[in-house]
């Protein structure tokens, strides 16, 4: 009787695990592709902002992510060719050494270079970020359980911003709108092409003032002050959140900044002092 002959491949990895493995690769594949037309409103990557700020820290987290990618090929790329080129079922033989000094020296000095890349244009974004020398406008925010206070320090205007959503919506009992649980009653108003200084403290517990398309997450601490700074460069709406964990109703706690031109701006500023924009002043 005639034995059947196998192969040195067929003997390591059975046919049928590769076919296995090929229908579970294709079916991962399929449950990803499918609901890809859900996805199509999702936002994968951080948006680059409207501040220069913001675009800085956007350049440098695509900095940072693209040489990871070219890390990632360069390696998986070696590995790929080394376990295909150097396979056992080939009959190649392991090399045997202990040092080989210009590889040791090349992935001491290639990592110091990619950290020195990353390195010069994070240190400039921190320096620029703690800038808030010679601003035109300067706000204090205060953080309250579970609110905004903001007092625009050179023209005596001082007010309060807390969450307008509806009751309804809270309760589940009316649609809830776009824009749930990121509305306030009255939103903090800049002009755009301003430095805008900020200060913020809290009046309770610690809070984080965050506003991503601001370039700006600063904690606001009882008793101490931190800084930031914004200049905006496009009129809008932009919506934050607190991002610390401050109590009960920590996730009720909005942050809206309407961004205008600065004769909007002026105009916005003679009606809060005349008590007619958002009531009388605090």
């Amino acid at each position: 009787m005639k034995s059947k002959s196998v192969s040195v491949t067929e003997r390591i990895i059975p046919i049928h695990s590769f076919r296995n493995l090929f229908s579970i690769f294709m079916i991962g594949l399929s449950l990803f592709i499918a609901p890809l037309p859900a996805m199509a409103a999702w936002q994968i990557n951080m948006s680059p902002g409207v501040t220069p700020i913001s675009h800085a820290i956007y350049d440098l987290h695509m900095l940072g992510f693209w040489i990871c990618v070219g890390i990632a090929v360069v390696v998986f790329s070696i590995m790929l060719f080394s376990l295909i080129r150097h396979r056992k079922s080939r009959g190649v033989e392991p090399a045997r050494f202990h040092e080989h000094p210009v590889l040791e020296i090349a992935w001491a000095i290639v990592p110091f270079i990619i950290l020195v890349t990353i390195a010069v244009p994070a240190t400039k974004t921190l320096i620029a970020m703690n800038d808030n020398s010679n601003p035109d406008l300067t706000i204090k925010v205060t953080a309250y359980q579970w609110y905004w206070r903001y007092a625009y320090l050179d023209q005596g205007i001082d007010f309060f911003s807390k969450l307008s959503t509806p009751p309804e919506e809270l309760q589940n009992r009316a649609k809830k709108s776009p824009w749930y649980l990121l509305e306030v009653d009255h939103p903090l108003v800049v002009p755009v092409h301003k430095k805008i200084r900020f200060l913020f403290t809290s009046n309770d517990v610690i809070h984080s003032w965050w506003l991503p398309t601001l370039g700006i997450k600063r904690d606001t601490i009882p008793g101490f002050i931190n800084e930031s700074w914004a200049r905006i460069d496009k009129e809008g709406t932009y919506r934050g959140q607190c991002a610390e964990l401050c109590g009960t109703n920590h996730a009720f706690m909005p942050i809206v900044v309407r961004a205008v031109n600065e004769s909007e701006f002026n105009q916005w500023i003679k009606q809060q002092l005349r008590g007619t924009a958002y009531g009388k002043n605090t």
